[in-house]
C-alpha cells in the first residue's frame, strides 16, 4: 500500500499528473472511507496496488501516487452505509469508474457480478468484481494543434449536419478499410471533401461519451447502438477509435477534429447528462451509484425510502442541480472545448438537465444560469432537445433562456403534416417557416433560436417519410411496439419499395419539396445524413439498437438527383442573405423597394387576409420576400394544379430558379423567364422559387 500523502493544495477532481507521479481526488459526501486501486496495465484483472484516501475540502478524497505514467488502469472502492431506503448504495467490492476519467477500457458482460446488491432492496453484492470490472485510465493528452480554433460560424451561416460516427463511414468505399467505422476515418479527405462540397458547416456527432450496450439488448443479441447509455462524461467511447491504447484514442479525436476544422467543418457533440447506464436499482454498480448515490441522482423520499425519479424513461436521472454533480458537468463541457476543440452541444432530454432542486424545469435553475455566465461555454453552440418524459412540464419547445437555441419539434410535426395533405395546417406552416415567431417571440428570443429538422436519427429517414404509411420496426425484437406512431408520413400508395414510376417520382418530388422548405425556412437548418442520398431504413423509424447495414450507410446507392439539388438549395441559401435572415418578419414596408418584407399571395395576385388563411381548404399560398433581388416562393400541399399570377406587370420578368414538380428540380439560369402578371401553372406538391431577372417590380397589394 502506497503511503499516504499530504492534501493538495489545490483540489481538482480526477486525476493530475506531475512529472513525480499523480494526484488523484474523487468526490463523496457520504463515503466513510475511499481506497484507490491501481491495475496492470497489461492484465487488468491483477489489481497492483491500493491506497486509503484522505478526506479533504468539500469531500473530495485524494492520494498522491509517485511513478503513475499516462496509460496507468484504476479504480475507486467507496466505503460506507449499505441504505437503499436512505439513497446510500455503498458496497466496497464494487471498482468503480472515476467521473473524471479520460478513457475507460473493459467491457462489462451485465453478469451478476456487475450488480452492488443481491436484489432491489435486498443486502449488498457479496462478489469482488474488481477482476472483471471497468477501468479507468490515466491520460496525459498533450498535442500540437498546429493553431487550430474553434471556429465560431455564425448561426445564420449554419447548416448541421447529423451523423453516426460508425455508420457514416462503416462501408465507404475511399476510407481504408482498416479505421471504417472511426474517428480517423471521419478525418479521412475523402469524408471531408464530401461533407464541404455538400455544403454543410457543422456535423453534430451522435453520442461519443463512453456508453454501455443495455442488458436487455445483449440477451437479444443486439447493441445500444446510437449510445444514449452514458457512463463517462470524460472519456470517449472506445470503439469508435482505430487506436488501441487510450492516449492513441484521445490523440485520434484531435486529430479528426483538426482535419474537420481544416475544410471549415465544425464538430458538435450530442451529449447525454441526463442520465447514466446505471439505471434504477436493478441495474448494475459502475460509479455514480457507487461513489454517493444520494447527491449524483435525483429521489424521491417518502414513508417507504426513496425511489429514482425517472423523467429519462431510461431508470435515473442524474441531479444537475447538486453542487459536486453541476460542477462534474460544468468541468466535461469545459473539458471537450477547451481540451478537445468541439464547437458546442447538443443536450439530449436537456430538460432534466434544466430542472432545479425541486425537480422542476425553470429557466433559471443552477445550470442555465451557470452556462449563461461561464466565460468558455457561453461562447459556443448550445442546442437544447426541450423535452424529456413523464412530467407536466415535459415539454419545453421555446422555454429556454439565451443563448440557447432549440431543436423545434413543433416545426417538425407541421411541416410533416402540411407536405402529407394534412387540411388546415397551411397557416401553421407559414408560422414555422417563419422561424415560430410564436414560440419564441414571446420572450424576445431571436429568429434563429429554431433549429428546423424534418429528420433525425430518431424516427424514418427523409425517403422513409415518403415510402411507409406505419413504422415497420420488427427487427427490434419487440413486436413493433416501439418508436413513435404520430409519424405524420405518407406511403404514396405503395407501403414501402416499388417500381411503381408515378410513386417513385411523386416521392422525389416530396422530398425535394420538404428539403426546399427545411433550407428556406427562418431558423438553423438541419439534416440527417443520408437524406441528401436516399438512404432508407426499410421502415424502422427506432434503429437505436441496430449496429448493422440498416444503419450504416451504403455509399454504392445514391439518388444523385436528390444529391444535386441538396448541394444547390444549400448553396442558394447561402448565396442569399433574405434566406439567413436573423430578424422575424414585421411587415415592414420598404419604401425603396414599394414591397413590405414579406407579403403573402393569393392565387390571383391578391394579399391573403385572415379568414383566408384559416380556411381548413386552403392548399396553397404564395410569400414574396423584399431582398435586393426579389424572391418569390409558392407553396402548394394538394395534389391538384394551382394557377398563380406572378406579381407586377409586363416590365417585371421573374426566372424560376427551382420547381420541386420537376426532375432535378433546379433550372438553367434564366432558361424559365415569366413575366409579372401571367399565371404561374404550381403543380399539386411541389415549391417553386422565382426571382426578379429584369425590369422593376411596381405592385400594389391589397386582399383579396
Amino acid at each position: 500500500m502506497f503511503p499516504d500523502q499530504a492534501p493538495i493544495a489545490a483540489m481538482t477532481p480526477g486525476v493530475t499528473l506531475t512529472s513525480e507521479g499523480a494526484h488523484f481526488v474523487v468526490f463523496s459526501r457520504h463515503a466513510t472511507a475511499v481506497d484507490l486501486c491501481l491495475y496492470d496495465g497489461v492484465n487488468l484483472a491483477q489489481e497492483t496496488a491500493r491506497a486509503r484516501m484522505s478526506r479533504g475540502e468539500c469531500d473530495l478524497w485524494h492520494v498522491f501516487v509517485p511513478g503513475v505514467r499516462s496509460g496507468q488502469a484504476y479504480g475507486y472502492r467507496a466505503h460506507g452505509p449499505w441504505m437503499p431506503q436512505s439513497a446510500l448504495r455503498f458496497n466496497a467490492n464494487k471498482l468503480l469508474l472515476d467521473p473524471y476519467a479520460r478513457a475507460i477500457i473493459g467491457k462489462p458482460d451485465g453478469a451478476t457480478h456487475m450488480l452492488g446488491h443481491q436484489g432491489p432492496g435486498s443486502f449488498p453484492g457479496a462478489i469482488d468484481n474488481g477482476p472483471e470490472a471497468l477501468k479507468s485510465v490515466v491520460v496525459e493528452g498533450s498535442f500540437d494543434w498546429q493553431g487550430d480554433q474553434l471556429l465560431r460560424i455564425p448561426w445564420q451561416d449554419t447548416v448541421l449536419y447529423e451523423l453516426h460516427v460508425k455508420g457514416f463511414t462503416k462501408r465507404h468505399p475511399d476510407v481504408p478499410e482498416e479505421i471504417r467505422g472511426t474517428y480517423a476515418a471521419l478525418a479521412h479527405p475523402a469524408v471531408t471533401t464530401y461533407l464541404r462540397d455538400l455544403g454543410v458547416t457543422s456535423l453534430q456527432l451522435l453520442p461519443v461519451h463512453q456508453h454501455l450496450d443495455d442488458q436487455f439488448l445483449l440477451e437479444k443479441g443486439l447493441t445500444n447502438f446510437w449510445g444514449y447509455n452514458t457512463i463517462g462524461f470524460f472519456a470517449l467511447h472506445n470503439e469508435y477509435a482505430a487506436a488501441a491504447d487510450a492516449e492513441g484514442q484521445v490523440r485520434e479525436f484531435k486529430e479528426m477534429v483538426k482535419a474537420l476544422h481544416a475544410a471549415g467543418i465544425e464538430v458538435i457533440l450530442d451529449v447525454v447528462y441526463n442520465h447514466t447506464a446505471e439505471g434504477d436499482e436493478r441495474g448494475p454498480t459502475l460509479m455514480f451509484r457507487g461513489l454517493d448515490d444520494r447527491m449524483y441522482y435525483r429521489h424521491t423520499f417518502d414513508e417507504h425510502g426513496s425511489n429514482y425519479i425517472n423523467i429519462t424513461g431510461c431508470g435515473n436521472a442524474v441531479d444537475s442541480a447538486s453542487p459536486p454533480t453541476l460542477r462534474l458537468i460544468l468541468d466535461s463541457l469545459r473539458y471537450w472545448v477547451t481540451e478537445m476543440h468541439v464547437d458546442g452541444f447538443r443536450f439530449d432530454l436537456a430538460v432534466t438537465v434544466a430542472r432545479d432542486h425541486h425537480d422542476n424545469f425553470d429557466p433559471n435553475c443552477q445550470f442555465l444560469a451557470a452556462v449563461a455566465q461561464d466565460p468558455v461555454l457561453s461562447r459556443v453552440k448550445l442546442i437544447a432537445e426541450p423535452w424529456d418524459i413523464f412530467r407536466m412540464d415535459s415539454y419545453q419547445v421555446g422555454g429556454f433562456p439565451e443563448p440557447w437555441r432549440e431543436l423545434n419539434g413543433k416545426y417538425r410535426d407541421v411541416i410533416r403534416r402540411f407536405w402529407a395533405g394534412d387540411e388546415g395546417t397551411t397557416a401553421e406552416f407559414a408560422k414555422r417557416w417563419c422561424g415560430s415567431q410564436d414560440v419564441y417571440g414571446w420572450n424576445q428570443r431571436p429568429a434563429l433560436s429554431s433549429l428546423n429538422f424534418i429528420t433525425s436519427h430518431d424516427g424514418f429517414t427523409l425517403l422513409d417519410l415518403v415510402s411507409y404509411a406505419s413504422k415497420h420496426n420488427e427487427a427490434n425484437g419487440e413486436d413493433n411496439r416501439d418508436g413513435d406512431n404520430a409519424n405524420h408520413s405518407v406511403s404514396c400508395g405503395v407501403e414501402g419499395p416499388t417500381e411503381d414510376a408515378r410513386v417513385l417520382q411523386l416521392r422525389a418530388r416530396l422530398r425535394r419539396s420538404l428539403m426546399a422548405t427545411l433550407m428556406t425556412s427562418i431558423g438553423v437548418p438541419f439534416l440527417n445524413a443520408g437524406d441528401e442520398r436516399g438512404r432508407s431504413q426499410k421502415g424502422n423509424n427506432n434503429a437505436y439498437c441496430q449496429d448493422t447495414e440498416l444503419s450504416w450507410i451504403d455509399w454504392s446507392l445514391c439518388d444523385e438527383e436528390m444529391l444535386d439539388f441538396t448541394r444547390r438549395i444549400i448553396a442558394l441559401r447561402k448565396k442569399r442573405t433574405c434566406l439567413r435572415r436573423t430578424q422575424f418578419f414585421d411587415g415592414r414596408f420598404n419604401p425603396e423597394s414599394g414591397l413590405s418584407d414579406v407579403s403573402w399571395l393569393e392565387g390571383n395576385g391578391s394579399l391573403l387576409c385572415h379568414e383566408e388563411w384559416h380556411d381548413s381548404g386552403r392548399s396553397a399560398f404564395g410569400a414574396l420576400m423584399d431582398a435586393e433581388v426579389p424572391l418569390l416562393l409558392l407553396f402548394n400541399r394538394g395534389d391538384l394544379l394551382q394557377t398563380f399570377s406572378l406579381p407586377g406587370g409586363p416590365e417585371s420578368v421573374w426566372s424560376v430558379l427551382f420547381d420541386t414538380s420537376i426532375s432535378p428540380g433546379f433550372v438553367e439560369a434564366g432558361s424559365r423567364l415569366h413575366d409579372g402578371g401571367i399565371a404561374y401553372s404550381l403543380r399539386g406538391r411541389s415549391v417553386v422559387c422565382l426571382e426578379l431577372h429584369s425590369g422593376h417590380l411596381q405592385v400594389t397589394l391589397a386582399c383579396g
